[in-house]
């Protein structure tokens, strides 16, 4: 993880975590349209940082799309696996100037913001305010209320994982 990154994750340590997933889904939601509004200014000047850009949007993108939290589609991921992987993504950002080789130019600032910021999203985000739909009927279980029913009086798949 790079030098930034790692530095923004120990400096954010001690701050109570305050913004909440639905605050998280929209600040996502802007971070994917600057990644390729940056990719639209850095085309002419620097095409790798251009190239890199959009991939660092598409898979912010992709991450959304598939995490259980306000704006997700699919629900795929658990609000805590998205948080985990939005590191990742953070040290893909800082990472992009060293991997497509334009290190030595300006653009490079950008992408070590992006990682500082990612990161510190992640360190500021609650945690426990969103359970996947699995966590959620398991405890519905617990508590003794039955299954979902289709209408033709079966358990529906998604309450019985």
């Amino acid at each position: 993880m790079p030098v930034l990154n790692s530095l923004t994750k120990v400096v954010a340590k001690p701050i109570p975590r305050m913004i909440t997933p639905k605050a998280h889904a929209m600040i996502d939601f802007a971070s994917v349209g600057i990644f390729p509004g940056s990719a639209a200014f850095f085309w002419r000047r620097n095409r790798r940082a251009s190239l890199a850009s959009l991939l660092c949007g598409g898979a912010e993108l992709g991450l959304m799309l598939l995490t259980d939290y306000p704006g997700g589609m699919k629900k795929i991921l658990s609000f805590e696996t998205h948080r985990e992987m939005d590191y990742g993504l953070a040290a893909m950002a800082a990472s992009a100037p060293e991997t497509m080789s334009f290190k030595d130019t300006g653009e490079k600032k950008f992408f070590r913001a992006q990682g500082a910021l990612l990161t510190l999203l992640g360190e500021l985000t609650q945690s426990s305010g969103v359970r996947s739909r699995r966590g959620r009927a398991r405890s519905r279980r617990r508590r003794g209320r039955p299954r979902r029913r289709t209408p033709s009086g079966r358990a529906s798949p998604a309450a019985t994982r």
